[in-house]
């Protein structure tokens, strides 16, 4: 795997794929400065190297129109402050008014593309536009792990342009070891926590996993479709009925391949999907009509508390409860101190995907587990076992 530490940068200009997608306010300010700050080490690493280093990244969906909004002037000063060193826009990121600003970047400068799906050839993955890309640098770097799920122009194309000059950025590396880590060479017992709503958004990650980990645990939503299908009363809870069959299935494939598969046996429910809603620890498989389950209840915990403490590699994706409400947040809260204490005690353990992400940075956890994924659906496609067509592009 060839990463930034195969290069030395000196007097070179590298041209990076980074992943600023970053969330804005109403005024157009940054409200989330992770993404732009976990790529600091890469691009320093350039700068020290006495290389120069050209940014490039898409923000929201502009659908290969300009649109002023999601120009991305308006993150160049939090880049500015995030990395420590002043850096240049250009309003532009193909055709001659690039070329000439990243012509001009003298060694230890940093210049920012605009947007690049203002052009409708990037998510197109067109040849010639990535032919335009690659005249800007030296060393193709891709260090955008949230786009590595996207065969687009500068995520993959871009790189058939540097035969012998590309490579991995930090950030990208460090995410591909931490899914190797869970998927192939972890310590064992290795657990996996899959939360969410829908088994359906799971499946192809669930049938992945089944012949890398020991545990799986699964909590949230997807929970009752799994009760149910097992002749439980799950009252109005979230259920896929078209599902059942499936998630049967799994169970038969889970026990066949020696898997212990963990599901609540005790959940607080509601009588309304609402934060001041009546509630009531009852057994999963016997929640009322007009009551619907929204956390894990206490047995659960102490049973997955069990299980996660005892496991040496940890995967979790998705919430145990609607950690939105403060109500039903108890469960996924208990989940992170869970996962924290068995990291305290040696565990790897990597979080991944929208919503443990968010659980996580909202409850304080992010500094207590091994590494928190930057890419979604490119984190989930990954657990689903699917070669990433940017990664490909690199080896």
């Amino acid at each position: 795997m060839k990463t930034l530490d195969n290069f030395n940068f000196k007097g070179k200009k590298a041209l990076i794929r980074v992943d600023f997608n970053v969330p804005l306010d109403a005024e157009l300010n940054v409200t989330d400065t992770s993404r732009i700050e976990a790529a600091k080490p890469t691009i320093i690493k350039i700068l020290e190297d006495g290389g120069s280093a050209i940014l490039m990244s898409h923000l929201g969906r502009p659908n290969g129109q300009v649109n002023p909004d999601l120009s991305l002037k308006h993150i160049c000063d939090e880049v500015s402050k995030a990395i420590g060193v002043s850096v240049k826009f250009v309003d532009e990121c193909v055709g001659e008014k690039a070329e000439a600003a990243a012509a001009s970047l003298k060694s230890g400068e940093v210049l920012l593309l605009e947007n690049l799906r203002f052009h409708p050839e990037e998510e197109k993955g067109d040849k010639a536009f990535a032919e335009k890309l690659s005249k800007l640098g030296d060393i193709y770097v891709n260090d955008a792990f949230g786009t590595a799920h996207r065969a687009h122009a500068s995520t993959t194309v871009v790189a058939e342009f540097f035969p012998e000059n590309k490579c991995f950025g930090y950030l990208l590396a460090k995410e591909i070891e931490a899914i190797d880590k869970v998927m192939a060479t972890g310590e064992k017992p290795v657990c996996a926590i899959l939360g969410g709503s829908k088994v359906s958004s799971k499946i192809t990650i669930i049938e992945n996993i089944l012949d890398k980990v020991d545990h799986l645990i699964i909590g949230g939503g997807m929970t009752y479709t799994f009760i149910k299908a097992q002749g439980g009363k799950v009252g109005d809870s979230i259920c896929e009925d078209d599902k059942q069959e499936l998630a049967l299935e799994i169970l038969k494939k889970a026990k066949e391949k020696g898997v212990e598969v963990h599901i609540p046996v005790d959940v607080l429910a509601a009588d309304d999907f609402s934060n001041d809603a009546n509630t009531k620890i009852v057994p999963v498989t016997e929640i009322p009509d007009g009551w619907q389950g929204l956390d894990a209840g206490p047995k659960t915990l102490e049973i997955f508390k069990e299980v996660i403490l005892k496991s040496k590699t940890i995967l979790w994706n998705g919430p145990i409860g609607v950690f939105e409400m403060p109500t039903f947040a108890k469960g996924t809260i208990a989940i992170g101190n869970y996962i924290a204490e068995a990291t305290e005690k040696g565990a790897f353990s990597l979080v991944g995907g929208g919503d443990s992400v968010a659980a996580v940075k909202q409850f304080g956890f992010e500094d207590k587990v091994s590494y928190v994924s930057t890419g979604g659906g490119a984190m989930l496609e990954s657990l689903e076992g699917k070669t990433l067509p940017g990664i490909a592009a690199i080896l």
